[in-house]
């Protein structure tokens, strides 16, 4: 009845390839999740940083066009699962780089 137990997910989980193929064909928005000094010692080329574990995390994403698409990751993919099911319940249209940032390739 209100499906209480229901664990739908409401974004996608891609592997590195399928992750960078539909990035480049959406030509979406890459966000890495990480902390600052993470995302200082190296990142993929052409993301913002947009920290998950700051308190204004969802703040700056409320700022954003949802409209467009967003392609999140962190280092294992854990952060970015969280924050893609966040997001996609404020109704952005958000895809996960499962396996984190090793998983994206070059």
């Amino acid at each position: 009845m209100f499906n209480l137990f229901s664990r739908t997910k409401e974004y996608e989980d891609l592997g590195g390839l399928d992750f960078k193929t539909k990035y480049n064909a959406a030509k979406g928005i890459l966000v890495d999740v990480r902390t600052p000094g993470e995302f200082q010692s190296g990142s993929i080329r052409g993301a913002r940083n947009i920290d998950f574990m700051s308190a204004g995390f969802m703040e700056r994403f409320l700022q954003l066009d949802k409209n467009k698409e967003y392609f999140l990751f962190c280092r294992s993919g854990a952060r970015s699962g969280n924050a893609c099911h966040m997001l996609a319940k404020e109704g952005y249209k958000v895809y996960n780089l499962s396996g984190g940032i090793g998983a994206w390739p070059e």
